[in-house]
Formats: structure tokens, C-alpha cells, sequence
């Protein structure tokens, strides 16, 4: 079969979706780092629309790799094409989806071998947006507190190395430092990952590490550069062997990395880009003052549902997101754990019904089309949990009220840790603090062996796991917290997740 490519886009059906403006006069005005599935189905697809309703042609995007060259490698030889499936279920239950070929995308770049290439590129004169999705981990920072990581080995390196930096950080600041150099203008820099305050984030880390480098470089941007914050809700897993061999089908021509996701999307930003910004309104994205109530709302009660159910399936052994929330007490569990536990705790927002935001988002979880993995959601917890659900956790221990659901929540993400489910299936821990939360299991274990009554035991346990402060902060010193998660993960492991998800709803 022929490969996608832009000259043979004549040659798709007519009910796919192709680029509409002149590709030949994209000009590259946003870098993005990160260029993996979910910028795909979101920041490049939404640059599409802004095009194809006749947007200025120097908002075409650089994508850039920072690890792995598996992207580059898959779309060079299709110029940077691919297929933006969005997949659901009709009234039948049958999937269903349709395809989109997005043209946005104008270079590929590899970070590691290519570092001067990419540098080049944030300090080009044409570059407007530096836009990131690089997943928490990719920030280098301490998620408890949102500090730099000053002696992560990344960092260092790329404090002594200025012209091949290695972290995200790094080829951020870096990539401004040539920018000043050259007098060149300011850009705005965009995060697009699941953090709170997101740009706020982004913006501290950068000025803590431009500190170190030269005290002009961080007063030029902390005076002169943009952090707006963003808020980004649609779902994307990875995409299969079989996903490309149906989109692959249908299009009549091998695209190498299609990306799947569902049809909702929700984007909000806050308006501030120094340097201007495609015109994003034409896929619909929602441009506000403040997007931290819609942060809040999205990562409590998507996020951290998500997780929830991600940690408990995993540990049931039920695979996909629509598999384990099909069972009805994980399905009562997470809606009661958003209404009881997570709605209180965020702000009131002009227009949003609760209750029909929480039904909508059961829906989505429930989507059969998606197939989206639990393992795959149960990653890099330690840098996920301090914003999805600890921030919840100590709102509610604060104010004095129950933690039941959470405490469950993060039992459960704890349970998973041993890296074993219930039919005795191993599994890969798939964390960048895997060896220190081992290490931190080992002393748990060992600190605990003395004790003789099984609940007293389980509570010294935790409170050793919860003293792990680049997860915990100071929550490991609630012995409310300690002693809610010690009953849940005694009863996970004795009873299994079906039988604690009971018991937890009948009260007893």
C-alpha cells in the first residue's frame, strides 16, 4: 500500500477530512516539545482548523521529539502528514469514527542528536509559541512543592552545557537565552500539560534555572515573556497495530501514526501571547482571564477519576477504562467519590451544571471505541497524584471533612506499587520514582514487621509510605490520612477490589 503523502491526498475518500490551505506556505511560528499523540489531537489539530478557516500561514509548527525518535521516524517520509481519528459508539453500541488528515504539522525534529537544530529553532525570528506537552515528569520538578530539581542529573548537565541541554527546562532556557543574545522579540510560552497553574509552573522553573544562568537572562523573561496557564480535556490512548491497519484501510494509503482519540475537546486558555496566537476560537477553544477554575475542575474531577479507576482496574485486572467502569460498584464508586468528595471542593463557575458535567464524563469513561488502557493511565503516579487527587485530599482534611473515596484513590495507587494484580499477573511499574518507592515499600515493610495486630500494622506501614514527601508533602503527618488509607489498602489486599468497593458503599 502507498504511504500518505501530500500528493496523494486527491486520492482519499471523500468523506476524509483533508488540509484546506496552502501547506507550501506554512512557515514555522510555534515550536511545540513534545510532539507525542496527545499534542496531535489537540494543540496541532485545533492549528488546522485556524488554517483551513484561512489563518495566517506563518502558524505552521515545528514538532519536536525530546526522547524517542519514533514520531520523526514515522512522519518525515509522510512530510508530516497524519490521520486524526475520533472515535465513539453509535446508538447500537457499534464504533464508530471519523478521520480528519492534518497538515499543520511543517517540520519533525529529534532533540538529542539534533540540540543546536532545536535551539535555532525557539531562537528563530519567525517563532511566536514555544508550546509544550511533555507529561509531569517531563518538568523536572519536585510535584509536592513545584520546585526545580536542582541536582537532577538532567538539570546539571544542562547547567554546564548551553548548546546541548537535554531536559525541557534546559531547551527552554536555552532556546531564550539565544533569543536575547540575538535581540530578538520575546515569545510566549505554552504548556499544555495536566498541572495546576500550568504556566505559572512553567514560568517558576524556567526563571529558577535562568537564575543560575544569568540574572539578565531571567529579569528579560520574567519581564518580557508570557506563561499563559491552559486547561486541555480530551482523551487519546495509544494507538495499536490494529488502529493503523483499519484508519489504514480506509484511507486506501499506510499512514505510520495515526492518532485516535474521542470526539470531545475542551481547550481554555488564559489570552496572553506576547507575540500573537493563531486564531484557535475556530476549533473552538475558549479564551478567558483566569483558567485555573477550569484547571481545577478538570484535573480533580477528570484527572483524578481517572487515576481512581486506573489503579483499581489495573489491581482488578480489568484492562480498558469502558471494562472497568462497566462494573457497576466501580462505577458507583467513582460517580459518588466526584459528587461527594471533589464537587465540593471547586469553585462555582457561570454556566456549568455539576451534575450533568459528572453524567457527561461517566459517559466518556464508557466510551467502547477508545479502548483506552489502564495501564497506560496508571503511569508516573508519583508525579500525578500531588494535583489529581492529594490537593483534594488536603482541602477536605482542612476543612474537617471525609476522605473515604480518596483514601480509596490513593490506596489503591499504592496497592499498585507491588507491581502484581489479583489473578497474579505481573506488571511494570512504569514511574520515574520507581526505585525510591521500592526503596520506600522496603522500609514500610521492614518498619512494620514487629507489629502483631494486622490493622496497627497496616497503619505503620502507610505511615512510612506517606512520609515519601516528593509525593506526600507534609500530608504524610495526617494520621486521619494514614489511618483512611491503612484500612482501604488492608482490605485491597485481603479482600481484593470488588469486596472493598462493597464495603466502602454499604458503610461497613
Amino acid at each position: 500500500m502507498d504511504r500518505l503523502q501530500p500528493d496523494r491526498l486527491a486520492r482519499l475518500p471523500p468523506d476524509v477530512a483533508r488540509p484546506h490551505h496552502d501547506r507550501v506556505a506554512l512557515r514555522t511560528g510555534i515550536v511545540h516539545l513534545g510532539i507525542g499523540a496527545f499534542a496531535r489531537a489537540h494543540l496541532v489539530a485545533a492549528t488546522e482548523a485556524a488554517l483551513n478557516a484561512g489563518d495566517a500561514p506563518h502558524w505552521g509548527i515545528a514538532g519536536i521529539s525530546l526522547r524517542q525518535p519514533d514520531t520523526h521516524a514515522a512522519l518525515v517520509p509522510q512530510q508530516g502528514l497524519y490521520t486524526l481519528a475520533l472515535r465513539d459508539a453509535a446508538d447500537d453500541g457499534s464504533p464508530r469514527e471519523t478521520l480528519q488528515v492534518v497538515g499543520a504539522l511543517v517540520q519533525l525534529l529529534v532533540a538529542p542528536p539534533q540540540p543546536a537544530a532545536v535551539l535555532d529553532l525557539i531562537a528563530h525570528p519567525e517563532t511566536r509559541i514555544v508550546s509544550l506537552t511533555v507529561t509531569e515528569k517531563g518538568y523536572h520538578h519536585d510535584p509536592a512543592s513545584g520546585a526545580l530539581r536542582s541536582q537532577d542529573a538532567d538539570i546539571v548537565h544542562d547547567l554546564q552545557h548551553a548548546d546541548a541541554p537535554r531536559s525541557t527546562i534546559g531547551y527552554v532556557v536555552r532556546g531564550l537565552q539565544r533569543r536575547l543574545q540575538r535581540a530578538l522579540p520575546p515569545v510566549t510560552l505554552l504548556s499544555c500539560d495536566n498541572l495546576p497553574a500550568n504556566g505559572d509552573t512553567l514560568r517558576g522553573l524556567a526563571l529558577a534555572f535562568a537564575q543560575q544562568v544569568d540574572p539578565a537572562l531571567q529579569a528579560w523573561i520574567e519581564s518580557r515573556c508570557s506563561f499563559p496557564n491552559s486547561m486541555v480535556d480530551r482523551i487519546v490512548p495509544r494507538t495499536t497495530a490494529e488502529d493503523r491497519e483499519r484508519i489504514a484501510a480506509r484511507l486506501g494509503l499506510d499512514d505510520a501514526w495515526p492518532v485516535v482519540a474521542e470526539p470531545y475537546s475542551e481547550w481554555v486558555v488564559e489570552d496572553r501571547f506576547v507575540a500573537g496566537r493563531p486564531a484557535w476560537e475556530h476549533a473552538g477553544v475558549r479564551f478567558v482571564e483566569r483558567a485555573e477554575p477550569y484547571e481545577r475542575l478538570k484535573l480533580r474531577m477528570v484527572n483524578g477519576s481517572h487515576s481512581a479507576l486506573a489503579y483499581l482496574g489495573v489491581m482488578a485486572g480489568w484492562a480498558t477504562v469502558d471494562e472497568a467502569i462497566a462494573q457497576p460498584a466501580l462505577r458507583r464508586f467513582i460517580d459518588t467519590m466526584m459528587r461527594d468528595e471533589i464537587a465540593p471542593t471547586l469553585p462555582p463557575m457561570a454556566g456549568l451544571d455539576l451534575d450533568a458535567y459528572r453524567a457527561r464524563l461517566l459517559q466518556r469513561f464508557a466510551n467502547p471505541a477508545l479502548q483506552h488502557r489502564t495501564l497506560q493511565i496508571a503511569m508516573d503516579g508519583s508525579q500525578k497524584l500531588p494535583q489529581r487527587l492529594l490537593g483534594t485530599v488536603r482541602e477536605r482534611l482542612a476543612a474537617g471533612l471525609r476522605i473515604d473515596a480518596l483514601a480509596l484513590a490513593v490506596a489503591a495507587w499504592l496497592h499498585h506499587l507491588g507491581g502484581v494484580d489479583e489473578q497474579g499477573r505481573v506488571f511494570e511499574i512504569q514511574d520515574p520514582l520507581a526505585p525510591a518507592l521500592q526503596q520506600q515499600l522496603g522500609l514500610a515493610e521492614e518498619g512494620a514487621r514487629g507489629t502483631a495486630e494486622p490493622l496497627q500494622r497496616e497503619v505503620q506501614r502507610c505511615a512510612t509510605l506517606c512520609r515519601f514527601t516528593p509525593v506526600f508533602g507534609d500530608l504524610g503527618d495526617s494520621a486521619d490520612l494514614v489511618g483512611a488509607i491503612a484500612r482501604h489498602t488492608l482490605s485491597l489486599r485481603e479482600q481484593g477490589v470488588l469486596a472493598t468497593l462493597e464495603a466502602l458503599q454499604s458503610g461497613t
